[in-house]
């Protein structure tokens, strides 16, 4: 899974933070679902622009921070 298809960042969307490619969706907004327990369907549904494989993205791409990997966007 190479999050960096789905995750961008652009300083005129969500003032440059962290994105669901496409959409205004923060990265930080599926975290926040998921730690609070909610389900991949329910996000999807919550946020339809928004697909399972975005999702996984998302959490590869805090894994990698998790482990101080340099994070670069191109």
């Amino acid at each position: 899974m190479d999050w960096h298809n789905h995750i961008k960042v652009d300083p005129d969307i969500c003032h440059g933070k962290p994105c669901v490619s496409g959409t205004r969706v923060m990265v930080t907004t599926i975290l926040d679902n998921l730690a609070e327990g909610i389900e991949k369907p329910e996000i999807i549904k919550n946020y339809p622009s928004v697909t399972e494989q975005d999702i996984n993205a998302v959490m590869k791409y805090a894994a990698d921070l998790a482990n101080e990997r340099v994070v670069a966007f191109s």
